[in-house]
């Protein structure tokens, strides 16, 4: 009979050790309640815990990664759009994010949602598609304000997609098609007063230059003549060939007067 009693206090007596053991890896942390009261922060690696009188929560150290549903926000230009984003954070100190708030998982999560709509609501479409870096640290200095009280560091936040109804998608799309024709017109019309003012310049160049001309106009004439499938009909310049119109009027004129000494 004693040795069963014995034997019965050994067993328990292992199992309330077993039972005390506790082993926490790098990642986490134990915060501890005894009676009730919150008694410190245990770990990582081999400690004790005293059952019945001692209770311990486990607190994951690491980065986590938390999607912020899509809420509907309504621009400060009037246009409804469906915003979604992610939240990095992590805990930074166990026995705040135990004691100060019931669920801090949750309780972020709420935040997030009303943060975004807060701040989103505040800008143009223009700058929730074109600043969305600006966008992020806005709303994740918010949120790190409001959670610093709970021993939790929000690290990032980033906005994941902007949803725009198919009549916004539309109107954007032709928005920027007549940006671009825009653009092009503009590039155009530079593009032809360069090259009209190189034009004057060159003209006023070869103006000045008479010898410069018939070079300019020879060249030409020898680039039309390298095309051997075509026929060409240009006019000559009148300084070219009136010195062959004066010598023929010579010409002529001393044969009538040759004829005249002729007669008999």
């Amino acid at each position: 009979m004693l040795f069963n009693i014995v034997i019965a206090v050994i067993v328990l007596l292992a199992i309330f050790v077993f039972a005390s053991i506790k082993i926490l890896p790098e990642y986490e942390r134990g915060v501890m309640f005894t009676l009730g009261r919150m008694t410190g922060v245990k770990g990582p690696g081999l400690f004790f815990v005293v059952p019945i009188i001692q209770k311990m929560i486990k607190v994951d150290m690491r980065v986590t990664v938390m999607d912020v549903p899509a809420q509907e926000v309504i621009s400060r230009d009037n246009v409804s759009v469906q915003v979604n984003a992610v939240v990095y954070f992590r805990v930074i100190e166990a026995n705040k994010a135990i004691v100060e708030v019931e669920n801090f998982f949750t309780a972020i999560s709420q935040l997030s949602q009303t943060t975004l709509r807060s701040v989103l609501g505040q800008h143009d479409l223009d700058d929730m598609l074109a600043e969305r870096e600006k966008l992020n640290t806005h709303i994740q200095e918010i949120l790190d304000r409001q959670t610093d009280a709970w021993g939790i560091k929000v690290a990032n936040v980033e906005i994941k997609q902007v949803e725009l109804d198919e009549s916004m998608t539309r109107a954007i799309a032709r928005q920027a098609e007549a940006e671009r024709s825009r653009r092009a017109k503009i590039i155009n019309a530079e593009g032809e007063l360069q090259a009209a003012e190189n034009l004057r310049d060159a003209a006023h160049q070869l103006a000045a230059e008479p010898q410069a001309m018939q070079l300019r106009y020879l060249q030409t004439l020898l680039d039309m003549g390298n095309n051997e499938n075509a026929t060409i009909v240009f006019p000559l310049p009148m300084d070219l060939i009136e010195p062959l119109l004066k010598a023929a009027k010579r010409h002529n004129g001393d044969d009538v007067a040759d004829n005249t000494d002729s007669r008999p």
